[in-house]
């Protein structure tokens, strides 16, 4: 009896046409996940001082507030407002087109929500006419955190819903120290950065933010490399990368507070 066996088939199927296939199909996923998920931002300014680090990069959650035209890469205008809206909460890093400029993304903390009164009274923030609680914590004498080479006060101010960070406070009796009363309108945010007196926000020319103009929440730091260097200059990571501050929460990186 002739016995037949069963001989497993095995075609190759590669060439170009199938490695150009993989290559789209990785780039569309890369884009989807870029548009609708995460999308990875770099630290290019010393305003959100000591929380957040020039050339600190980030995943910011695209979903967190729902999505606008300034969601999309480019910034298409397909359509405007906002779709499966969510609201910032206060305390809140977030992302955010300047409003006079839409072409320049912003990275700041939300401090005022709609209908809320804003006001810097000397170094103290005022929210709807109530003293923010602000404590010194000590001092950060690295320039590296700091930008300049002294040490310099630090503050930690808790907000009402609870949300604590802290503050740096380059300079006594600074340009933003006092303000006028802000009265945030319907549909917008004040914006402000954590290094008081280094920062363009609501107090000076950013102005109210409209919720409209909102790209993300920030999330996590995934790098972290100092001295103006470049993640592609691998050669430098052994000196300047910041591994502290890898893979930590926006809130949770360390400062280099000293205490007093």
């Amino acid at each position: 009896m002739r016995h037949v066996s069963d001989k497993a088939v095995v075609k190759n199927s590669g060439g170009l046409g199938e490695t150009i296939s993989v290559i789209v199909q990785a780039l569309l996923l890369a884009l989807v996940i870029r548009t609708l998920l995460f999308q990875p931002f770099n630290i290019p300014s010393g305003s959100m001082r000591p929380t957040l680090l020039e050339g600190d990069y980030l995943f910011v959650s695209k979903f967190s507030y729902g999505y606008s035209k300034f969601s999309i890469p480019f910034a298409p205008d397909l359509f405007s407002g906002r779709i499966w809206s969510g609201e910032p909460q206060r305390g809140d890093i977030a992302v955010f087109r300047k409003p006079n400029d839409t072409s320049l993304d912003f990275i700041k903390r939300v401090i005022g929500l709609p209908g809320d009164t804003i006001q810097m009274r000397g170094g103290v923030l005022y929210i709807n006419d109530v003293a923010v609680p602000r404590e010194k914590v000590g001092q950060i004498d690295n320039p590296d955190v700091t930008e300049v080479n002294r040490p310099v006060d630090v503050y930690r101010e808790t907000l009402p819903n609870g949300i604590t960070y802290d503050t740096l406070d380059l300079t006594a009796n600074g340009l933003g120290d006092d303000t006028r009363e802000f009265v945030v309108p319907a549909g917008n945010y004040f914006m402000m950065g954590d290094n008081r007196d280094n920062s363009s926000d609501s107090r000076f020319d950013v102005g109210y933010v409209p919720l409209e103009n909102f790209v993300g929440r920030a999330n996590i730091i995934f790098f972290s490399i100092a001295g103006k260097a470049s993640p592609l200059e691998i050669w430098r990571w052994p000196s300047e990368v910041r591994f502290g501050r890898l893979l930590n929460s926006v809130n949770s990186a360390p400062s280099s507070v000293q205490n007093n």
